[in-house]
């Protein structure tokens, strides 16, 4: 199956599966919402965060070994996959060994980290931690089975198998809240749905590729396993880093202000990932591409392709963050009510970090495709420390709530200045002028159609209902996509994602 062909069916698939859980999560909340209180909305959103850190346990061997397969895969050689496969799985269940270590000696420590948890009980809080742990810590022993079909560019099989199981726990967890508004049971219904998926994806994978169950395995040479861990090494720094940028803001908000606030703050990440996961899938489902791309073509067709991934990305995010920044704050009152609202420089900081999020998840993508992860092994630490230093300053300032942002935006645009530099250097050998150039255009063309767009809001939603949201919603894609197609309507990359689309149209 061809490249294009392969990230096309991952992105169909995706986009399916997108909308589908993004439909159930938005019913989900409203019902949560209607039943439960805010704290446990908060000790949700805290919690799921609590063990995003624990997972930076995986340390991105996961992502060296997807990596290393690329080449194995493309040239059929079975053994050799075998041979990756059998270190993988010993490095997973290492980790899972970790997590559930680190996580228990997390526990004590809880009553610090959930500020205000009005009428819920240690116990409780304890408990309901342990039901997350469980989760995350099960998870590691099918998730290094997903690397090979990955690699073969067959994305959609793992979104299949998530979605199916996202709507059946959305489904069951709707009945438990409505009948029985009870928040155990509720957590409870995920893990044991989670746990028959997790035994049903570890059969089925050894189904459809029988040869990992085969015991006739020839380890990987010393040269082939220190590549590995040479790149599994590097990225530690970047996992530790992005997890201290990334990861930690809801913990600061739960710990500093308290944790009713990050259920506030989550309804609008809520809204902001289901369009972004909607968004990203197109480009994580390109990686795999990427990886074939870099191993069988030249550096010439790998910068044409970048320049066409990048020029598409920077219209996607710029037309989804004009939107957020419009429509957001009206979108939850519709769907909660003015009480769910957030300050509008709250806003607009987690927006401005949105949109320059879309231009590091293109170099990160590509690098990792690329294999790029030890010239910037420092960078993600030096982030990651930033971000804390500013985040918990400032939180305690009047800026508050805004202030945790200021030090997400701050740590962010490091990566969105020295990225660029070391992947134009590391895999085109050229100067990365031209790529703040397009940097500086882009920007340019979102905050003029922005200005425009949000004149129009002012009178427009005034009058706030379901109508004029939708009107605003039109004049957002008519203006937008009207600017951009006059102002780069000409560039060989509009012409590229255009043919592109025309022969799907004409098929």
């Amino acid at each position: 199956m061809g490249r294009v062909k392969s990230a096309t069916r991952n992105i169909a698939f995706g986009y399916i599966g997108q909308v589908a859980t993004m439909i159930m999560s938005f019913v989900l909340r409203k019902i949560f919402i209607m039943h439960l209180s805010e704290t446990l909305l908060g000790i949700n959103s805290t919690y799921t965060n609590i063990l995003s850190i624990l997972n930076m346990a995986e340390l991105g061997i996961g992502t060296a070994l997807n990596f290393s397969l690329y080449g194995p895969v493309s040239r059929g050689e079975k053994e050799k996959i075998k041979s990756y496969m059998q270190m993988y799985r010993k490095a997973y269940y290492c980790i899972a060994l970790v997590v559930a270590v680190m996580g228990t000696a997390l526990a004590p420590f809880l009553k610090y980290l959930v500020k205000k948890p009005d009428g819920v009980l240690l116990r409780d809080l304890t408990l309901y931690y342990f039901i997350f742990l469980f989760n995350t810590v099960s998870s590691y022993f099918v998730a290094y089975k997903y690397s090979l079909v990955n690699a073969e560019q067959k994305n959609y099989v793992q979104t299949n198998i998530l979605t199916i199981t996202k709507v059946i726990t959305v489904f069951f967890q709707i009945i438990v809240i409505v009948t029985t508004k009870n928040f155990y049971l509720f957590l409870i219904t995920d893990a044991v749905i989670q746990l028959v998926q997790k035994i049903f994806v570890s059969r089925y994978l050894n189904k459809m590729y029988p040869y990992l169950t085969e015991k006739d395995i020839t380890p990987l040479s010393k040269e082939e396993s220190d590549t590995v861990w040479k790149k599994t090494k590097a990225l530690v720094f970047h996992k530790v880093g992005d997890v201290a940028r990334l990861q930690t803001d809801a913990l600061i908000i739960s710990s500093f202000i308290e944790v009713k606030m990050a259920g506030f703050v989550d309804n609008y990440n809520m809204v902001i990932s289901s369009v972004s996961n909607f968004v990203n899938i197109i480009f994580n489902s390109v990686i795999s591409s990427f990886g074939n791309l870099i191993a069988t073509e030249s550096r010439e067709k790998q910068y044409e392709m970048f320049k066409v991934y990048r020029f598409f990305a920077s219209w996607v995010y710029g037309y989804s963050c004009v939107g957020f920044m419009v429509l957001l704050t009206p979108l939850i009152r519709i769907m909660y009510g003015d009480y769910w609202a957030l300050a509008p420089m709250v806003i607009y900081c987690i927006l401005i970090d949105y949109y320059f999020k879309g231009d590091r998840i293109v170099l990160s993508n590509y690098k990792t495709a690329a294999g790029v992860f030890e010239q910037d092994k420092y960078l993600a630490l030096i982030q990651g420390a930033v971000n804390l230093v500013i985040s918990i300053a400032l939180v305690q300032t009047p800026l508050g709530l805004a202030g945790i942002y200021i030090g997400t935006i701050v740590s962010g645009l490091i990566a969105n200045i020295t990225k660029p530099i070391i992947i134009y250097r590391a895999c085109f050998d050229m100067s990365a002028k031209s790529y703040f150039i397009d940097t500086c255009k882009y920007l340019a063309s979102l905050v003029f159609v922005l200005v425009v767009c949000n004149a129009i809001s002012i009178r427009l939603l005034a009058n706030l209902n379901i109508l004029t949201f939708l009107v605003m919603a039109v004049i957002i894609t008519v203006v937008f996509n009207g600017v951009y197609f006059l102002l780069y309507g000409r560039t060989a990359e509009f012409r590229y994602v255009l043919g592109k689309v025309l022969a799907k149209v004409g098929r």
